[in-house]
């Protein structure tokens, strides 16, 4: 491409495909990257060269709306923080999947204690799976503060019977739960080692009210810092899929969807 003089450079932006050829040549060239839905070419002409000859086309002609792509370390930290929504996900399905289990052998914890993953209520899970049942001593040990005085309750609560299946089964999620929590720690180190040279965007989106640490990171991740990507606030909430389109024929205007789940950079392109 630099040999013939090559300079600026159109691509569709199918599924991932798009992503190992944009990181090779990200850097040396202008790159734009085209929601393919909106290049079609028409119908009858469906090959790659003549997909090829008309996105260049489109491109010398400046038809082509570029869509937005983040710097790499944004896209980089666009992952760790999707990865780490993810892994949380996951981490309480196999919660879920450990109070279905005692529910079926008929202990009740759930309904006493409002976090059975807490302090008090892992320590109580790790003697059950380990011994496969629980005297009152063992219950005494393992209640913190204000649970003591339910120590009645929580010890009817425990009145069932795991059998050796069961056990297999709490121990497996288990051992999950514990790997994903260290995941997701060393997750979040990860963030925080790519968050450092946007402290002070960090600190202004703290401000707001209701924006956490998670938060903060997942809005610098998924709409950078850089905002003349968007000319004002509408174009950045219609790019965010929070405003519905615009679908009109013979003065007649058709409903339009807001989308659903994560947007993409290769979905979207900035108008």
């Amino acid at each position: 491409l630099e040999e013939r003089h090559v300079t600026h450079i159109a691509m569709e932006s199918t599924g991932i495909y798009w992503k190992p050829v944009y990181n090779i040549l990200e850097g040396y060239f202008d790159i734009t990257l085209a929601n393919a839905q909106r290049i079609k070419n028409v119908p009858g002409r469906k090959t790659d060269v003549c997909d090829a000859e008309w996105i260049a086309k489109l491109l010398r002609h400046g038809l082509i709306e570029r869509s937005f792509v983040p710097p790499q370390n944004l896209r980089e930290l666009r992952d760790l923080t999707r990865l780490r929504k993810k892994l949380i996900g996951n981490l309480t399905a196999e919660k879920n999947r450990i109070s279905k289990t005692l529910e079926c052998s008929n202990i009740k914890l759930g309904s006493v204690i409002s976090d059975v993953f807490g302090v008090s209520g892992r320590k109580l899970l790790n003697r059950l799976v380990e011994q496969g049942y629980l005297e009152e001593i063992d219950i005494h040990t393992c209640l913190h503060h204000s649970l003591k005085k339910k120590k009645g309750t929580i010890t009817d609560s425990l009145f069932g019977t795991l059998n050796e299946h069961q056990i297999f089964l709490i121990r497996m999620s288990w051992n999950h739960i514990t790997f994903i929590e260290q995941s997701i720690q060393d997750l979040e180190g990860r963030i925080e080692l790519l968050l450092q040279p946007y402290h002070e965007e960090q600190e202004i989106l703290l401000s707001i009210p209701g924006v956490k640490q998670n938060t903060a990171a997942c809005i610098i991740a998924e709409i950078g810092t850089d905002m003349n990507q968007f000319p004002t606030s509408r174009h950045l909430a219609s790019w965010s899929g929070v405003s519905p389109g615009n679908n009109e024929s013979a003065g007649k205007k058709k409903a339009e969807k807001l989308f659903k789940g994560i947007r993409t950079s290769n979905q979207h392109s900035v108008k």
